[in-house]
């Protein structure tokens, strides 16, 4: 059966819809980058202590590692919407083969089969 890239296609504007508000939850896209940077968690009161401030350090670090991670994936989801009409969109980028329906289905993004998942 081939690839329904319309449905492909809208179920990436889906995530990439959803990506981009959990980013703009936990942080900021930078104008001048590009890139999307933490923020610390708005408080309305200062900070007592240097254990409040260890913990508020340690969730803008939390914040930092998933905005890179969600990030990654929001890349990956943006170039799939590009290339999705490229002959190229739905076949390994290792082998050539084309990528298996059920990895499509659960990965739209996805560049190559289960065989080489991991390349």
């Amino acid at each position: 059966m081939p690839l329904n890239k319309q449905k492909i296609k809208e179920d990436l504007e889906k995530e990439r819809d959803v990506l981009v508000g959990q980013m703009g939850d936990m942080g900021k896209m930078n104008p001048e980058t590009g890139e999307w940077e933490a923020q610390p968690e708005a408080q309305d009161f200062p900070e007592a202590d240097s254990n409040d401030q260890a913990d508020r350090f340690e969730e803008y670090e939390s914040r930092s590692s998933m905005i890179k991670d969600l990030g990654n994936r929001l890349k990956n989801i943006l170039f799939s919407i590009k290339n999705i009409n490229k002959v190229s969109f739905g076949k390994c980028t290792v082998c050539g083969k084309e990528i298996e329906l059920a990895r499509m289905k659960a990965n739209p993004a996805a560049t190559t089969c289960k065989k080489h998942l991991e390349n």
